[in-house]
């Protein structure tokens, strides 16, 4: 049966997830209960330490504390539902659910990649032109360069959300992830995706491309840079400013490539899904990556333990 635009809102689809691997459905909820919980808690302490700490009222960790609110958004968006699907037999969500779900998760997704380019611009900045830093990163400037990543998210969230409201679907779907992927949806429309399927190219190919663009451009900028240094130990420190960002958008971009350069089969969207839980797993990466290179933030986590542990 297919639903006309009145009783679209109608439509059910159920998310098959792992169901197809019932013996594992059990350890593969506990092990993303534990995921989720590092991912929580490692974000949310991100920023109250950016907050208590004034060595961390800098811009970088002003735009470390944003990427780690957005890294909580986006896997809270997905990660719930998942794991009521691994225990639960009934896997079903309405089109208004699913409508939902990817509407948030492609906001903060567009927002985290723009938010990688910011804080590739700040190092490039920070290194290549320290001089003028303190007036480049001003709190205006950064503020606006926050306010525009999260205005660029919204839009292509609702240009693409309000695409897919236009289709129609049957009353029951069957979607093959664990969640409320857009090529999944327009797979399974009944109707001309041709204008969905465009605009879906043309924002993720800008997205992609234009911050990759920016990340290569500031970094080949500050290896030129740092080359010029004569002092070794400034070309340590340099480089050593820029280990934990490069390895957060290596694994970032480099988990997005991977997903979509799978050719489209059926065969293929095994690897997809599994591509796509590893993605899931880097808001539980950033505030560990981050963390672990700064002795600031590793003081603040230690001050914070003896006063929750030995408050006397």
């Amino acid at each position: 049966m297919l639903l006309s635009d009145g009783n679209r809102s109608g439509a059910m689809f159920t998310l098959l997830g792992f169901s197809d691997y019932p013996t594992l459905q059990v350890p593969l909820f506990l092990i993303f209960m534990g995921i989720y919980t590092v991912t929580v808690v490692g974000n949310m302490g991100m920023i109250v330490i950016s907050k208590i700490n004034p060595k961390l009222h800098t811009p970088m960790y002003f735009f470390l504390s944003h990427l780690s609110f957005v890294d909580f958004c986006y896997s809270s968006i997905i990660a719930p539902k998942m794991l009521v699907n691994l225990i639960a037999s009934d896997r079903s969500i309405s089109f208004s659910g699913c409508i939902v779900q990817y509407f948030f998760f492609c906001t903060f997704v567009v927002t985290e990649a723009f938010l990688l380019a910011v804080m590739a611009y700040d190092r490039f900045v920070a290194i290549c032109n320290p001089l003028l830093y303190t007036v480049a990163m001003s709190q205006k400037p950064c503020a606006m360069l926050v306010v525009g990543s999260y205005s660029w998210g919204l839009v292509c969230s609702l240009t693409l959300t309000c695409s897919a409201l236009q289709l129609s679907f049957h009353d029951f779907n069957i979607i093959d992830h664990f969640f409320c992927e857009f090529s999944s949806l327009l797979s399974l429309s009944c109707s001309d995706t041709y204008i969905s399927q465009l605009l879906l190219f043309i924002f993720a190919t800008f997205n992609a491309a234009g911050t990759l663009l920016i990340i290569l451009l500031s970094y080949l900028l500050i290896v030129v840079t740092i080359l010029k240094m004569r002092s070794a130990s400034g070309q340590r420190k340099a480089f050593s400013t820029c280990a934990s960002h490069l390895t957060a958008i290596s694994i970032f971009h480099g988990t997005i490539l991977f997903l979509y350069s799978v050719p489209s089969s059926k065969n293929s969207r095994h690897t997809v899904r599994v591509g796509s839980v590893f993605y899931s797993v880097i808001p539980m990466l950033n505030p560990l990556i981050y963390s672990l290179r700064n002795k600031d933030v590793k003081d603040t986590v230690r001050k914070l333990m003896d006063i929750k542990f030995f408050p006397y």
